[in-house]
């Protein structure tokens, strides 16, 4: 797993707009006593479930590589020129 620049930042992003997305697609927002890690894994389920992201191996499902794939995710979504890509 290769780091990307700015992933925290990137992560940040992910869980943001991936929090939107949920939304739009029904569930209830995470309230403030849901942690990071609570958002993390049910963003990465979401998204694996409506495939817009591939899962993780099983021996690799962990928090890291969950947040990495976010981080990818939402890199991929952003136009070239966002600021977080350079």
């Amino acid at each position: 797993m290769k780091k990307i620049k700015n992933e925290g930042a990137l992560l940040k992003k992910a869980i943001e707009i991936g929090e939107k997305y949920a939304i739009n697609r029904g569930f209830k927002s995470f309230g403030g006593a849901d942690s990071a890690k609570e958002k993390v894994e049910s963003l990465y389920r979401l998204l694996v479930h409506d495939k817009l992201i591939q899962p993780l191996a099983k021996d690799q499902e962990n928090q890291l590589n969950m947040k990495h794939k976010l981080s990818l995710w939402i890199a991929k979504q952003l136009p070239d020129d966002h600021p977080l890509l350079k």
